[in-house]
């Protein structure tokens, strides 16, 4: 995998304007790999000009620019070279992508307690590619959707509100053709945002709905953790409905998403994630058994920065990494 550089990441802003993202995942199929259709919606500022897109397959079984056939050897490592771009161009990516099994990208974990699996998407510094084809930087945002094929019975979650809305994939033939026993689920789509900071959970989670200010607010964590959940979800969603009161008070800017998960997850690489409208953190803060006023605290602060993050950070992004 090669990284993007400063220098790279600065020449792409300026050539390219991404306007949307929309990205289909089947997650029905085994336990090594799932499915990835990816279509981006970009502007070129200097038509005839070549540039990349980022991706890490297992297997890169399509990809098209503007109608046109890409040779899928042509992906070197994580690189697709797009050649020939138009002022307006699509490209849409179809492949088979790896689960992780160490918290980058859509980590993929069996709980030993009851033999249920759980997914969550993790897709900071540039973990996103490993997920969907993007252009993956911080500052080139753009709105996301996503429609996801899972089994029925999971809870499935993200940055946009979340629908069930039937037992089928439309227009996305190469997702899977056999959805026997699958939901499929339909995200909202986002304002504009940073590709890593697109989120996804999803498994049988067990979840405590709540609504805060007009916006749904619920709290998620594994079945063998509810327990846990529901004896902390009161403390929990108190600190969260007073910083959302305090950061109404002293932000212009109301808060910006449409809806407000915390999924407590297994196996985060970071004690949480600030993810739009769908926080992640390590389900070790469900604790469990008695702690110190001291680590409710921590829980707390954690809490409220990572809200705070809806802001700054999410609304407002950084450039690049030393920004």
């Amino acid at each position: 995998m090669t990284s993007l550089t400063y220098a790279e990441a600065r020449e792409r802003s300026q050539l390219i304007d991404v306007r949307r993202y929309r990205v289909e995942l089947d997650l029905t199929g085994g336990g090594d790999v799932f499915g990835s259709v990816t279509t981006i919606r970009f502007g070129c500022r200097a038509p005839g000009a070549a540039s990349f897109a980022e991706l890490c397959p297992a297997r890169l079984r399509r990809a098209v620019l503007n109608g046109r056939d890409l040779d899928p050897a042509t992906l070197t490592g994580n690189r697709l070279p797009l050649a020939g771009l138009l002022a307006v161009n699509e490209l849409r990516v179809e492949a088979d992508m790896p689960y992780s099994r160490t918290g980058a990208g859509l980590h993929r974990f069996t709980d030993p307690a009851d033999g249920r699996t759980y997914l969550a998407l993790h897709g900071g510094l540039d973990n996103a590619q490993r997920v969907f084809a993007a252009f993956d930087q911080p500052d080139l945002k753009a709105p996301f959707s996503l429609a996801v094929a899972a089994p029925g019975s999971w809870t499935v979650i993200g940055n946009g509100r979340s629908s069930q809305v039937g037992p089928e994939l439309t227009g996305a033939e190469a997702v899977g053709p056999d959805l026997a026993g699958a939901g499929r689920w339909e995200l909202a789509v986002t304002p504009p945002i940073s590709s890593y900071l697109v989120t996804l959970v999803a498994g049988p989670y067990y979840s405590v709905s709540a609504e805060h200010g007009g916006i749904p607010f619920s709290l998620h964590a594994r079945q063998s953790l509810a327990g846990r959940l529901e004896r902390d979800a009161p403390e929990i969603l108190a600190v969260t409905r007073a910083c959302f009161d305090r950061y109404r008070e002293i932000f212009t800017e109301p808060y910006p998403y449409d809806s407000y998960d915390q999924a407590f997850v297994p196996e985060l690489e970071a004690g949480a994630m600030e993810n739009p409208g769908c926080v992640t953190f390590r389900d070790d803060f469900l604790f469990p058994s008695a702690v110190t006023r001291a680590e409710r605290q921590v829980r707390a602060v954690v809490i409220a920065h990572e809200m705070a993050h809806m802001w700054f950070g999410d609304l407002v992004t950084m450039r690049w990494w030393n920004d």
